[in-house]
């Protein structure tokens, strides 16, 4: 951690630094007067073994401070500052709503380990890789709802889709209602700000709509026209549009396993989208890959530092040093005449 913090100090005047030059002058100089005040003879033998006291032992210590105010004040005059570089990112986002089927059948594992796991992994890929627009989240299975408004708190949006279960852990009536999950998304995003409305609806079926469906597919396809939203629609799973089967999905119930491709297309052609056909992970993320590019974002990185001056600790440890040969100075190694 010291390291990490060292490696971002910064000197901004370095040439200051050949001040450093008079350090080994003054060793010599004081080195020097310290010979010339020795004495040239010896007067007595006697004390040739007096044990070296704590004055003689660190009779150099008041030197030594000095030595290190003025080097702390050298490397003050070099300006040493503490930079750490930091970005932000700006620009002119889009407003995207996310409307995921989460109904029994997203369980199959036909795309391993099943369709609703890799669903949400790779949303999750596509929202982080969205800096600057406002996402929303729409779920739906028998009934539909926001699991949270476009924002643009990437943060919430990547924690909402992180705890997503299918059927939203049978809160959910069962059941696949396209229409209304779709309706939900263009009521959601109708009254965003973004130069741009994108609703992004995955689902694995077609609609099996229980007797209290307020709106079907078309007149929510029509809503849709209505404010402007583009719809990019995704069949994820292997079922295709001409075969209905029964099959089991990871928890052991029988699915309906069908893709109303007819349905996802019209959907798309009429609000200016596109239908795709994901059958795996690496297809899906292909697809969000397209669609990343198809509805690009104006992004700006701004990159600054942020800096801290740090010459005055280097100022006050060098008048400390002073201090200190200072008071030694009049104090434990004062001389007398």
């Amino acid at each position: 951690m010291i390291y990490d913090w060292l490696k971002n100090i910064v000197f901004i005047w370095p040439e200051n630094f050949i001040l450093l030059g008079l350090i080994p002058f003054l060793i010599w100089h004081y080195i020097k007067n310290e010979s010339r005040n020795k004495g040239a003879v010896m007067a007595s033998a006697v004390n040739a073994h007096t044990p070296a006291t704590f004055r003689t032992r660190f009779r150099h210590l008041p030197f030594v401070f000095r030595m290190l105010a003025i080097t702390c004040l050298i490397m003050a005059l070099a300006r040493p500052q503490h930079q750490t570089g930091k970005s932000r990112t700006e620009g002119e986002g889009i407003d995207i709503v996310l409307c995921l089927d989460v109904s029994g059948s997203m369980g199959t594992s036909d795309v391993k380990p099943y369709r609703f796991q890799v669903a949400k992994e790779v949303a999750i890929e596509f929202v982080k890789s969205r800096p600057v627009d406002r996402i929303g989240l729409v779920i739906f299975s028998g009934e539909a709802f926001t699991k949270c408004p476009v924002t643009s708190d990437r943060n919430t949006v990547l924690n909402q889709l992180q705890s997503l279960k299918i059927m939203d852990g049978g809160y959910l009536e069962t059941g696949t209602l396209i229409g209304e999950g779709l309706a939900m998304a263009v009521n959601r995003i109708s009254k965003g700000t973004g130069k741009s409305r994108v609703v992004i609806l995955l689902t694995d079926g077609k609609e099996d709509a229980p007797p209290t469906r307020i709106i079907d597919p078309e007149m929510a396809m029509e809503l849709a026209k209505a404010n402007h939203v583009k719809v990019y629609c995704i069949g994820l799973g292997s079922a295709t549009s001409t075969s209905e089967q029964m099959v089991k999905d990871v928890a052991g119930n029988t699915v309906r396993n069908y893709i109303d491709e007819d349905l996802l297309k019209r959907i798309a052609a009429s609000t200016g989208g596109k239908y795709y056909s994901a059958t795996d992970k690496a297809s899906l993320q292909a697809i969000y890959g397209q669609i990343d590019q198809l509805e690009k974002s104006k992004a700006e990185i701004i990159r600054y530092k942020e800096v801290q001056e740090m010459f005055m600790p280097l100022v006050l440890a060098a008048l400390a040093w002073l201090l200190l040969e200072v008071v030694l100075r009049f104090t434990i190694f004062r001389k007398f005449p």
